[in-house]
């Protein structure tokens, strides 16, 4: 299997599972925000759609983080945008060659210090601060008396057992 089939492979298994945590987020807390440093919840679930922007951009070649779009008003709206470009994105990764993820970009590769990294080098960056992030927005759930589904194995909400 190569690379990119095993990003895809897992870029379509996490998307999945983020879904269904952000579907399980009760929308009348969208404005839950645990700490002063923490973002709200609906600017949080935005950070997904956030990080498949700039991923698109490093596949056209550089991402500039000043030009992403605002969060919509509603987390009903961050969510139905993240479904929506979470297929494109998907689409995208099928579309382009090989070669061309191979090629690089220019990225973060330590704290204010920028250096060239494979354009799929940086797919899984961003996929797994998605990753990261979702593991934030399952804790905000929590809070927010949702209900956690499960994510890599059973959870309080959704035993196996």
């Amino acid at each position: 299997m190569s690379e990119k089939q095993q990003f895809l492979t897992q870029l379509e298994k996490e998307l999945s599972t983020t879904m269904r945590v952000l579907k399980a987020y009760p929308g009348t807390k969208a404005d839950l925000k645990p700490h002063a440093k923490c973002k709200a919840a609906k600017d949080l679930a935005w950070m997904f759609v956030t990080e498949q922007n700039a991923s698109q951009q490093a596949l056209d070649g550089g991402i500039e983080f000043g030009k992403m779009p605002k969060a919509p008003d509603t987390l009903a709206d961050v969510i139905a945008t993240y479904e929506k470009s979470s297929q494109a994105f998907v689409e995208r990764i099928r579309k382009t060659p090989d070669a061309e993820l191979n090629k690089t970009v220019k990225f973060f590769v330590a704290p204010k210090q920028m250096g060239d990294l494979r354009k799929m080098d940086v797919l899984w960056f961003m996929l797994m601060d998605q990753v990261h992030h979702r593991g934030q927005f399952s804790v905000y759930l929590r809070m927010a008396d949702g209900k956690v589904p499960s994510i890599y194995g059973p959870s309080a909400d959704e035993p196996w057992m």
